[in-house]
């Protein structure tokens, strides 16, 4: 019994002291199985995954998903009826949080010639080429004109984000990042002056 205990107390020793491995390219045994937290086995963006049902490790976002810092509209764009009350909803809701200065209506004068012009032309008055040449047949809206400069900011800025009732101004929400857009209506109000 007493030699029983002492060679129990030796082996323990033994394991013990074998198990501190001091080499550091042998990082020791693994006792989690083939799918273990130890390796995890990664795809590259393109290549097959057998982990989703479509193969791809790509994957498109959530539906619903909202990217970090950009919060969506969040007034109605559809329905001839929503998009009115909603555009003067905007209207009275929202206000231009750019600075009006000389820095601001240079910028929106960039993107207007960048988005705007080809339609409503180098002044505003809705004399652009594709008006001009007859490749759109409706004549675009005067920006300088009472009707466009007697509105509220918040309706030009759902106007330019959501198009127009009409239909015939499409929209440019997804080109024109929400600043510029205030930058854009900074420099139609300078067009009136």
């Amino acid at each position: 019994m007493k030699y029983t205990k002492y060679f129990s107390l030796i082996v323990l020793f033994i394991v013990v002291m074998t198990s501190c491995n001091k080499d550091k390219n042998n990082p020791g045994y693994d006792y989690m199985g083939d799918h273990d937290m130890y390796y995890t086995k990664y795809y590259k963006a393109y290549t097959p995954n057998p982990v989703f049902r479509d193969s791809m490790t790509n994957q498109l976002p959530v539906e619903g998903a909202v990217s970090r810092g950009n919060m969506p509209f969040p007034y109605a764009t559809a329905g001839i009826g929503d998009r009115a009350v909603n555009q003067t909803l905007a209207g009275m809701q929202l206000t231009n949080p750019i600075a009006y200065n000389e820095e601001t209506v240079a910028r929106g004068k960039e993107l207007f010639n960048v988005y705007c012009k080809v339609c409503h032309g180098e002044t505003a008055k809705g004399d652009g080429h594709l008006y001009t040449s007859g490749l759109f047949p409706a004549k675009p809206t005067s920006l300088v004109e009472a009707y466009v400069q007697n509105k509220p900011d918040g309706e030009i800025y759902y106007v330019i984000t959501a198009g127009s009732i009409s239909g015939l101004m499409g929209p440019h929400g997804t080109q024109v990042s929400p600043d510029d857009r205030w930058m854009v209506i900074n420099y139609l109000r300078s067009l009136a002056k």
